[in-house]
């Protein structure tokens, strides 16, 4: 019996070393390529005399400079910059997802809005997913996606302000997809999950795996490795065709590039997504893919002292920043110091009744009466600034009454829709009980958003921040379609409930600033909830603080978490801010006794944004950028 048993338990450390020499042999690095990864490095402040582009990733940046120094535009450098980011950055900001872009023309000296995310199919009301026992929007599921935005927006960009091709401009895309491009350190962070998280993916999302895992499952991905995204290109190859087809048919240019939105939306890929969705429990028809459209817009906007802030509309989150910096308007911030525990308490506080009003009233103008005019007037910033006290929140503050400072006059009552008709409610939007909102997080694949801002050498500018991550099933040709559906809510009384056509309010928005009525800066940032709390300090550091835009984007930040997330299942965190650790060292324990629950992070955290500026001195004409070390975000002029 010893013998057997002795046999036995070599026989198993046998395996078992055989295995480990196996995974080790294994799960060594590939095929490497040389890359200057910019993450949490200093850099100086990028300076050119004619063009800036401030992106996400390097590769992206270069792109974008290429297309300029050729003669296109930033419209032309902007799509192709948005393509490789797609690539080089899917995990974050995965083609055909989100696209929110504001675009300065300076032919008219305006700037425009472009609806930058799609619809909720047909099929996809509260009760479907009430009758599948969900109380949020789930991910992993083929329910989780909207219909898809991004070739939209890439399409009425160049239709309307680009001089060049599809081709043109998609090709450095193809190229780095083809050729591989080196795996950087926040693609490392988002995709080495541990071995049995890989494993789970395998099984749950098999083509989500074999795009981002691979087959050797249990291999982590190593810093320099190459990375290739084949499938990827070959998708970006069949709309070139369907460009090309249609030009050498005799199509214009408009027309050539209608054709590849066809393709897309009415045509092959369509198809695709139609088929896995009516296989799968899904809602997209593909009817709700040949009926999708957007449009231009005209951007909200607000103004700090000389400085004009611009937005989209609310069917995203980017209201909020100038709501905070109107709040904000008239208070002496430089004298209380950069970061003390007066400034953080003053911005946070700020910050929470412009969120408390995000909840309560953004929604999709098409769907919901938004009091746009209210929440953006100076007299209604003003009530709310009277809101400011010694000690904090401790909880959501409640939101205020724009539509009392609507012009004219608009009902105290409130629009919201429930399913397929409008209804007044006055009701409490949300349960602010942590019981509510408290679920069990499981483990993810890919995270955040991206960010890219140029500024070309006619003076035209594009800010754009794309998004979706491969958190549900990739249909096959690597066409991600992501999971913004859980930006919707189940509760019909909410401003972002979810309706069959209505748009959600999304976290990705992009801003822009005038400075005396002219245009000064395009920026913008990732990072959820985290975006519109980014924005408004790096704006606080250059005007206020007068900081340069790479000292701007560097500085330590905080956040607050005092209002449900934005992303099912809308976790909320009565009382939470958390601070960078050389804030936290300064001034955590103050913040304290006012009563917040504080949480200290690592300096430049991943989650605290990443914001990107492309500025021009309105004195000189010299523009500059800067990019946050928080990624591998990077800027440069030429």
């Amino acid at each position: 019996m010893k013998k057997v048993l002795t046999y036995s338990l070599s026989g198993i450390l046998v395996v078992v070393l055989v295995l480990v020499i196996f995974y080790y042999a294994t799960s060594q690095p590939g095929e490497t390529m040389s890359f200057q990864d910019p993450y949490h490095t200093e850099r100086p402040t990028a300076q050119g005399s004619k063009l800036m582009v401030a992106s996400g990733h390097p590769l992206a940046t270069k792109a974008a400079l290429e297309i300029l120094e050729k003669g296109g535009n930033a419209a032309d450098a902007g799509v192709a910059a948005l393509l490789v980011l797609n690539v080089t950055q899917g995990e974050e900001a995965s083609f055909p997802g989100v696209a929110p872009l504001l675009y300065y023309d300076q032919a008219d000296k305006k700037v425009h809005s472009y609806i930058g995310v799609g619809t909720a199919p047909a099929k996809a009301t509260i009760e479907y997913f009430k009758s599948r026992g969900h109380e949020s929007i789930p991910m992993l599921k083929y329910s989780s996606q909207l219909v898809p935005a991004s070739p939209d927006v890439i399409v009425a960009l160049l239709k309307k302000y680009g001089t060049k091709s599809f081709e043109e401009v998609s090709k450095p895309a193809i190229q780095i997809a083809e050729e591989g491009f080196p795996v950087h350190r926040i693609l490392m962070r988002n995709l080495n999950i541990g071995v049995f998280k890989r494993l789970g993916l395998k099984f749950l999302l098999p083509y989500n795996a074999k795009i981002y895992v691979g087959d050797k499952w249990w291999k982590p991905l190593h810093q320099g490795e190459k990375f290739k995204r084949p499938a990827l290109s070959a998708t970006l190859k069949e709309l070139v065709e369907a460009e090309k087809v249609a030009s050498s048919s005799g199509k214009n240019r408009a027309e050539s590039l209608e054709a590849i939105r066809d393709y897309f939306y009415k045509g092959p890929i369509a198809d695709k997504i139609a088929k896995a969705h009516t296989e799968h429990d899904g809602t997209m028809l593909k009817s709700d893919l040949a009926r999708y459209s957007a449009d231009w817009e005209i951007p909200l906007q607000g103004n700090y002292g000389p400085y004009t802030i611009f937005s989209n509309r609310t069917w995203n989150q980017g209201a909020v920043v100038p709501i905070v910096l109107q709040i904000l308007e008239g208070i002496d911030l430089k004298s209380m110091g950069h970061n003390s525990t007066e400034y953080v308490h003053t911005i946070t506080q700020a910050i929470e009744l412009a969120m408390a009003d995000r909840e309560k009233y953004f929604g999709d103008p098409a769907y919901v009466s938004v009091p746009e005019k209210g929440l953006l007037s100076k007299e209604y910033a003003a009530e709310r600034r009277k809101l400011l006290q010694s000690k904090a929140f401790g909880k959501t503050p409640p939101p205020g009454d724009p539509f009392l400072f609507e012009s004219p006059v608009s009902s105290k009552k409130i629009a919201y829709q429930k399913e397929d008709r409008i209804v007044l409610n006055q009701e409490p939007l949300f349960d602010l009980t942590p019981s509510f909102w408290e679920r069990t997080e499981s483990g993810k694949i890919g995270r955040d958003t991206t960010y890219l801002s140029i500024i070309d050498s006619k003076g035209n500018s594009l800010s754009l921040t794309p998004s979706d991550f491969p958190q549900s099933p990739i249909i096959e040709g690597d066409i991600t379609l992501g999971i913004r559906m859980t930006q919707f809510r189940l509760d019909p009384n909410h401003p972002s409930a979810l309706v069959p056509g209505k748009r959600p309010t999304i976290t990705p928005n992009a801003s822009m600033v005038f400075k005396d009525g002219k245009f000064w800066m395009s920026f913008g940032t990732p990072g959820g909830d985290m975006q519109t709390q980014a924005v408004v300090q790096v704006f606080l550091n250059l005007v206020v603080f007068g900081m340069d835009p790479q000292e701007a984007v560097s500085a330590p930040r905080f956040r607050s978490l005092n209002w449900p997330d934005a992303f099912s299942p809308h976790k909320y965190y009565p009382g939470r801010i958390e601070l960078e650790e050389e804030i936290y060292k300064k001034a955590g324990k103050a913040l304290e006794t006012l009563g917040y629950e504080v949480k200290e992070r690592e300096k430049w955290e991943y989650d605290f944004g990443a914001p990107c500026i492309s500025l021009k001195d309105p004195k000189t004409g010299i523009l500059y950028g800067g990019a946050d070390p928080r990624k591998e975000s990077w800027a440069e002029g030429k």
